[in-house]
C-alpha cells in the first residue's frame, strides 16, 4: 500500500507526526527514511519521537550509527547507515533484524545503503523536498502490519 502527502509547512509536518504516532503505539513498526540531505528525515523521526513522549534530546545518529530512546510510550532505535563500509552495514543488518519487531519504533536513515537487506515487514518513507517549507511524504508498507498502519494513516 503507498500513501502520499503533501505537508506545507511545519505544522503539517508535525499533525502527520502525531498521527503516525498514535497509529503505532499499538504495533510498533520499522522505518526506512529516504530522501536528500535537508530533506526532514531527522526532523520527521524527532518529531515522531516528541509525540511517543520521548524524554531524552533526540539527535541525528550519522556519526553514532544508532541512537537508543527508551523513556518513552515505546522504545525507540534510531540508525543511520550512510556512513558505514560495506563491511560495516553487513554487521548492522544482522542487528537490524532483531530491531524488526515487536512493540518498538526503528527508524534507519540512508536505508538505500542497506544493500537491500532489510526486514520484510517494514515502511519505507521517502521524503522528496519541495521548497523550503513544503515536503512530499510517501508512506510505502512491506508486509501485513506495516501495511495495516499506512492504511489507518491514510485515512
Amino acid at each position: 500500500m503507498v500513501y502520499s502527502v503533501l505537508c506545507n509547512d511545519i505544522n503539517d509536518t508535525e499533525k502527520l507526526a502525531k498521527k503516525f504516532a498514535d497509529i503505532i503505539i499499538p504495533y510498533g513498526a520499522f522505518v526506512c527514511l529516504f530522501g536528500e540531505v535537508g530533506a526532514g528525515k531527522t526532523a520527521f523521526t524527532k518529531l515522531v519521537c516528541k509525540y511517543l513522549e520521548v524524554k531524552e534530546k533526540v539527535t541525528s545518529p550519522s556519526f553514532v550509527i544508532l541512537n537508543e530512546y527508551k523513556t518513552g510510550v515505546i522504545p525507540v532505535y534510531h540508525f543511520d547507515l550512510y556512513r558505514l563500509e560495506n563491511e560495516g552495514v553487513k554487521t548492522v543488518i544482522n542487528e537490524l533484524e532483531e530491531y524488526s519487531e515487536g512493540k518498538i519504533l526503528t527508524c534507519v536513515e540512508w536505508a538505500e545503503f542497506s544493500q537491500n537487506a532489510l526486514p520484510f515487514d517494514r515502511i519505507e518513507l521517502k521524503i522528496n523536498y519541495v521548497d523550503e517549507n513544503r515536503r512530499e511524504f510517501v508512506f510505502e508498507s512491506f508486509g501485513n502490519k506495516s501495511s495495516e498502519i499506512v492504511k489507518r494513516l491514510s485515512l
